[in-house]
């Protein structure tokens, strides 16, 4: 028996995202990781995919900063 693929994030790099709700903090995209503020990210602020991660997280860059957020957290937005 051959192992199912696993599923594919449905977003690339350069992607255009937006959280689909407020998550309880960020962790930034650092070499260094740190817990930051759930507020530095407004509601509906546009982001933008700028790297992929393993266990299907993100690195997404928005105005102040650049997180790591898991796939299923983010919506893309259709042009």
């Amino acid at each position: 028996m051959t192992d199912p693929a696993p599923p594919a994030v449905p977003f690339a790099v350069g992607s255009r995202v937006r959280l689909r709700e407020m998550p309880s903090y960020l962790k930034s995209a650092d070499p260094m990781p740190m817990l930051r503020p759930p507020d530095l990210v407004d509601a509906q602020e546009e982001g933008e995919v700028v790297g992929l991660r393993a266990l299907e997280q993100l690195a997404v860059r928005f105005r102040r900063g650049t997180f790591l957020l898991e796939a299923r957290q983010l919506e893309p937005i259709s042009s």
